[in-house]
């Protein structure tokens, strides 16, 4: 009998915990990552509170696996898998699609109706656990300067990354993002690395003080937000009445990216889209940017590791995403897992 391996399950809304289960094997096309690092993302946190949509969709179902943002090494191939994977430090793509619908053979699986997410839809296994099992066709290896830190914000810096990319930021352009979270942050990053001016837009003195820290000089509450022409602006708060907002603030004929998710719905009025001639951009998943974002962090024009708060065992991991700091975390707004 193959040892049990540790993993982070929720059973149900508030309850979760690490249990042992059987370990991952690697069927046909598949690989078994032994993880080293994994991020907890804000959709981890409603899904075990309970208020993820997915859930009340029927795309999702306790008991659940999460962890969608991770690194680790290849320990095991499936049939049909060279074996040159054995051994490399890899990290993944979220977005399993089927491989054969229109969407899947045009270079879109991310949006695949038929897709599953690591431990997010379809009932795939995620990556808060010693070992997970993913399709070798969603890896990206990593190179020797990309650790397992950033090996891990791989996966958000790629959102963030198409952001940037839809919000089509360019040397001398001034891009406004809402929202310096996680996504927000990383945006205001890679737009930086393009040569944009970059002002970020938020609520809370903590977050906007982490962001100055960062070397961001233009950051503000709204009712502080000076009357510049945006060439962009990102969306990346959770807040339904910011997309408004956005498209008020952009310049005619400049780009709104929505990237942020709401509780409830967004409401922007589409003549004021039509009569400023705007472009608005939404952005579902990292899946297209994964590769550069890789690329990015290589060769140092990112460096998103101080983002990371705190790096927690498994077994800390419940009260965090019940809404508790962890002792001596730092200001950042991310939260990581070393396994």
């Amino acid at each position: 009998m193959r040892a049990p391996v540790k993993a982070f399950v929720v059973t149900g809304p508030g309850e979760a915990g690490v249990q042992d289960l059987e370990p991952p094997t690697a069927g046909p096309g598949d690989v078994v990552v032994d993880v080293a690092r994994a991020g907890v993302c804000g959709t981890d946190v409603e899904f075990f509170t309970g208020e993820m949509q997915y859930l009340h969709d029927g795309f999702a179902a306790y008991p659940m696996r999460l962890g969608h943002e991770w690194s680790g090494t290849v320990t095991a191939v499936g049939d049909g898998v060279g074996a040159g994977w054995l051994g490399r430090r890899v990290t993944g793509d979220t977005m399993l699609g089927c491989g054969a619908c229109h969407r899947c053979r045009s270079g879109r699986q991310h949006v695949c109706a038929a897709r599953t997410e690591l431990g997010i839809r379809g009932g795939r296994a995620g990556a808060l656990a010693e070992r997970v099992a993913v399709p070798a066709s969603a890896l990206h290896a990593l190179p020797d300067e990309v650790d397992d830190a950033l090996g891990a914000l791989v996966e958000p810096g790629g959102n963030a990354l198409r952001a940037v990319r839809g919000a089509d930021v360019h040397p001398g352009g001034r891009v406004l993002i809402l929202g310096p979270g996680t996504i927000g942050l990383l945006a205001a990053m890679f737009a930086r690395a393009a040569g944009a001016e970059v002002h970020l837009l938020g609520v809370e003195p903590r977050s906007l003080e982490f962001a100055r820290s960062l070397g961001f000089a233009g950051v503000w509450r709204q009712a502080d937000t000076p009357d510049l022409p945006w060439d962009a602006v990102v969306d990346a708060s959770n807040a339904s009445r910011l997309p408004a907002t956005a498209l008020d603030l952009v310049e005619p004929g400049g780009r709104v990216v929505c990237i942020g998710l709401a509780g409830s719905p967004s409401l922007v009025d589409t003549r004021t889209i039509a009569l400023k001639d705007v472009t608005v951009v939404g952005v579902l998943s990292a899946s297209p940017g994964l590769a550069a974002t890789i690329e990015a962090y290589a060769r140092g024009d990112v460096d998103p590791r101080p983002l990371v708060a705190a790096t927690l065992r498994l077994d800390d991991l419940a009260p965090v995403l019940a809404g508790e700091r962890p002792v001596g975390a730092g200001p950042g707004p991310k939260i990581h897992v070393a396994i």
